[in-house]
């Protein structure tokens, strides 16, 4: 299971430990993946997700997964975040 945000795609990053006497020794930064299920109103479902804590954040703060995913561009979506974004679209236009 790769390390990425199903979401966004943030990723793992590199760089260096700096000890005291600025020794480098190269090191991992990890992002906080949480496993969750977020429910979407359109298609009345819960998505399981593994999010970032900072996606979690903002898709909270747009006012839930179908909010955050409307109002995002498709250029900052993974893949599979298009996808449930087509879904959504497509339940929303079949209900109106």
């Amino acid at each position: 299971m790769s390390r990425r945000c199903d979401i966004t795609g943030k990723g793992v990053m590199t760089g260096n430990n700096v000890s005291h006497a600025q020794n480098k020794t190269r090191r991992r930064f990890l992002p906080n993946l949480q496993a969750v299920s977020l429910l979407s109103e359109a298609l009345d479902t819960p998505i399981k997700l593994r999010l970032a804590t900072s996606t979690l954040r903002s898709i909270e703060k747009r006012g839930g997964l179908d909010a955050y995913l409307l109002s995002a561009k498709d250029a900052e979506l993974t893949e599979g975040a298009i996808k449930i974004k087509r879904r959504i679209k497509k339940a929303q236009a079949k209900a109106a």
